[in-house]
């Protein structure tokens, strides 16, 4: 097993003080390994879980060739793009039957969607398309179809032996979908990620308790609580543990001795109670980081160990917005590895920026924007006004973050400038 200390040795570039967030994504990715425990679910269990093998079809999908229409299934090659085609109708196939004799010459079948093809014949039209159609005939207009036009081929959307999904997909609505589509009843997946979470700080209080003079409502194990739920994390909730050597190191161990990984909020940055940073130095491989990044600069990572057991740790800092990006773009992926999901890195869209936007060159700032669709349909983004860290409402109002890079400065209204939307994100 690496340790930090070998990953961080292949950096010529790497200083703790003053590290790039790409650079800290690249440490993290880098470090991490995922989980190697595999279990059987029901298909219903399946959404949002990791696969841990290709799923292999076993059948062709679909089983044979079947009409793409409600229509009539014919022989292609008596078209004639010239001319009309008058044709008998023979039989009747709807969805689920299927016609055993043979469609000659002239002849024709009405079809439902999703009935298998008769045989000798390779194209449909549709039912709007014909003229003078009765219970015994019906005309195919000149030009009205091609030969092969709405047939849908056996084995077009799956054949048997080819990879249907593959390891480390997260499975989505549609997956399911093909699955039952396959006849599988169950999926294999990589077990849940057990993640330990908690905050640290004296001046927190637990909601039902009172508040007195300086304490504030924790707010973090909330957030984190929904962020982890959306990735499909099993939770352990550790509350608010006071700044006290003995308290800290007992809720450290246990921690690490029951997940995969361990997340606290405060005690990493400077001029904080060094309690924190002092016990996660001594339970193991930890470094502690100035990231160039508003929000969010402090960090701690690394992993822990305890009797036996170890996990990662990231220590996030302690303002609420400041939790949440460094959250989405650093803990969020190095926990989708860890469950051995494929990489899944946030979409960066480009939008015109609404209005200026103040910015040093020579740090990362995501800021809280509100993404919309002005009168002549343009999308534009705009920011929700004060960015400071603390201000948590400024993400309850947004619906993107606005990425702007190292070396950006000030952005000038009508500039072009990266965001990720929230939807389904947050």
């Amino acid at each position: 097993m690496s340790t930090l200390s070998d990953v961080i040795s292949c950096l010529s570039d790497y200083d703790p003080d003053a590290l790039p967030v790409v650079r800290a994504q690249q440490i993290i990715r880098e470090f991490v390994t995922p989980i190697h425990a595999v279990e059987k679910v029901a298909l219903r269990s399946a959404l949002g879980r990791v696969l841990a093998d290709d799923i292999i079809s076993t059948i062709d999908v679909p089983q044979h060739d079947n009409s793409a229409m409600d229509g009539y299934a014919f022989d292609g090659a008596a078209l004639d793009p010239a001319r009309d085609l008058r044709l008998k109708v023979v039989a009747t196939i709807h969805a689920g039957a299927r016609h055993e004799g043979a469609v000659g010459a002239g002849e024709c079948v009405r079809i439902m969607t999703g009935a298998p093809m008769p045989a000798n014949c390779d194209t449909v039209i549709p039912q709007e398309f014909t003229r003078d159609a009765s219970a015994d005939a019906v005309t195919v207009p000149a030009g009205a179809v091609r030969p092969g036009d709405n047939r849908r081929l056996r084995g077009e959307d799956l054949k048997s032996g080819t990879p249907a999904l593959r390891k480390g997909r997260v499975v989505r609505p549609a997956d399911l979908g093909l699955l039952a589509s396959l006849g599988i009843a169950e999926v294999p997946v990589q077990r849940r990620l057990r993640v330990a979470f908690f905050s640290t700080g004296d001046e927190l209080r637990s909601i039902g308790e009172p508040l007195d003079a300086g304490s504030v409502y924790d707010s973090n194990r909330y957030t984190l609580h929904g962020m982890l739920t959306r990735l499909g994390c099993e939770l352990i909730d550790m509350g608010v543990v006071k700044d006290d050597p003995a308290t800290l190191e007992a809720a450290f161990r246990t921690a690490c001795e029951n997940a995969d990984a361990v997340i606290t909020t405060g005690g990493v940055s400077v001029g904080e109670a060094d309690y924190t940073k002092q016990m996660m130095a001594t339970l193991g491989d930890v470094t502690f980081w100035k990231i160039g990044m508003r929000p969010g600069r402090p960090m701690a990572f690394g992993r822990i160990a305890s009797n036996g057991r170890s996990a990662y740790l990231f220590g996030l800092p302690g303002n609420p917005v400041a939790v949440m990006v460094t959250f989405y773009f650093f803990v969020r992926n190095a926990l989708l590895r860890m469950m051995g999901a494929e990489e899944a890195r946030l979409p960066l869209m480009k939008v015109a920026s609404a209005n200026a936007i103040r910015k040093k060159p020579g740090r990362t700032e995501y800021q809280r924007g509100i993404l919309s669709v002005d009168d002549d349909g343009v999308q534009r983004v705009r920011i929700t006004g004060s960015q400071g860290s603390g201000i948590l409402r400024s993400m309850v109002e947004a619906n993107c973050m606005v990425v702007l890079g190292d070396g950006q400065g000030t952005v000038q209204p009508g500039e072009m400038v990266d965001v990720i939307v929230f939807d389904g994100l947050v």
